[in-house]
């Protein structure tokens, strides 16, 4: 009795003076009167919105029946709030719906057509029945049928209501994945990537630095030309004649995939002999542009 003689005190001082804090108490007082009514609603839980989503747009009919109550006319606030929540849920679905408001006119009237035919008839209604009830021809009266027949789903959307959130089976779970790679796919994707690394394994010590620098730290030519001291036109020259090697040893490859004797190496020439000096050079420019960290320049071509 007390409870219900404080939120009648409520009212009458939140009518009065229309402050926050009293709006926000009746919001948390009428709460549970949501989740109840959108409850009744029968609204299974494959839909396109959650139960949360619902009790979401539950809560804004809340506080539209809030703002607009009027305490003197003697209505009592549930009855008033009710009608109030379930509009906004119906609302918000209707939106959602992608029939248009036709295709839903028509939906209705074959349902009226059909209880109509079958409670004169005392039968199911045939579809010529149907038919002239509405005034089309049968196959009009097929194709309104087909179009009424879509269901669109969520691929969010759980397949089973009876399952545990952490089990739970979505639409999308069962659908093939076309951006995914397929075996066969992977497994060429893999032999390619080792038969690039064994060519460019078989480069010349300084091309392989050169393509490190360029792929891997993103430097630039000019910074690469300061790095292993020619000019910047001569890096140009060699990055290209690393790619042609590259591109030759794989096309030679991909003509005989079978040929176990046909490994992607790289024809070089002579190959001229590594002084301990060149070796020791070549590691500390590789330390020296990691040292760097970042780069200001982007790479050209």
């Amino acid at each position: 009795m007390r409870a219900s003689v404080t939120t009648n005190d409520t009212w009458t001082e939140f009518v009065a003076t229309r402050r926050q804090e009293l709006r926000d108490r009746l919001i948390t007082e009428y709460a549970p009167l949501v989740r109840f009514v959108v409850g009744r609603l029968g609204i299974p839980p494959t839909s396109l919105l959650e139960a949360e989503d619902l009790v979401s747009y539950g809560m804004i009919g809340l506080i539209n029946a809030i703002d607009r109550f009027d305490p003197g006319r003697g209505v009592r606030f549930e009855a008033f709030a009710t009608s109030r929540i379930r509009g906004a849920v119906i609302d918000q679905l209707r939106a959602l719906n992608w029939l248009p408001r036709s295709a839903v006119s028509r939906m209705r009237q074959i349902e009226v057509a059909l209880a109509h035919l079958e409670q004169r008839l005392g039968r199911c209604a045939r579809e010529e029945e149907v038919a002239n009830e509405l005034g089309v021809s049968i196959a009009r009266y097929r194709q309104m049928l087909l179009e009424m027949s879509t269901t669109v789903l969520s691929l969010d959307a759980p397949l089973s209501a009876f399952m545990q959130d952490d089990e739970a089976t979505v639409l999308s779970d069962l659908l093939e994945d076309q951006a995914a790679i397929g075996p066969a796919e992977e497994v060429e994707r893999n032999e390619l990537t080792h038969s690039l690394s064994a060519a460019i394994e078989h480069l010349p010590e300084r091309e392989q630095l050169l393509l490190a620098l360029y792929y891997q730290e993103e430097l630039t030519m000019k910074e690469i030309s300061k790095v292993v001291n020619v000019s910047e036109s001569r890096v140009c020259q060699l990055h290209t004649q690393a790619i042609m090697r590259l591109r030759g040893a794989l096309s030679a490859y991909r003509a005989n995939p079978g040929d176990s004797t046909n490994d992607p190496k790289v024809i070089t020439g002579r190959k001229m002999p590594v002084s301990r000096s060149t070796t020791t050079r070549s590691a500390n420019n590789q330390q020296s542009m990691a040292n760097r960290g970042s780069h200001p320049g982007r790479r050209v071509s």
